[in-house]
């Protein structure tokens, strides 16, 4: 997938929205806002400079398995040689099978860690 940020303001309240692509159009899994793509949205709850982000993302989708609002927690962990990230996320709504879920998060960090390596 690709990602593109529509909006971004990040301050507690603060809104975020970004539209998820699929790259290729012969995906297994149907997007959840059209057959191509997801729009997610939502806001921060809480940052603790170097040490903490709360998110809650707000998933809007005709299929209620789909639809639901999960909080994400991304955790920073100062190491010798860097920082350990790591991410735990509520509420994630049913339709995300545990697995393509993991698999999303791993993706997440595997890309900030080649952005901040």
């Amino acid at each position: 997938m690709t990602g593109r940020i529509l909006d971004f303001d990040p301050r507690p309240g603060g809104p975020f929205r970004m539209e998820l692509t699929f790259k290729d159009k012969s995906h297994a899994t149907p997007g959840k806002t059209s057959a191509d793509s997801d729009l997610v949205e939502g806001r921060f709850v809480s940052l603790v400079a170097d040490r903490e982000i709360v998110q809650r993302f707000t998933f809007r989708s005709d299929d209620p398995a789909f639809a639901g609002e999960m909080t994400m927690t991304w955790t920073l962990v100062p190491e010798a040689g860097g920082t350990r990230v790591t991410v735990s996320a509520t509420d994630v709504p049913p339709g995300i099978s545990p697995d393509d879920h993991q698999t999303g998060l791993n993706s997440s960090l595997a890309n900030l860690a080649d952005y901040t390596e």
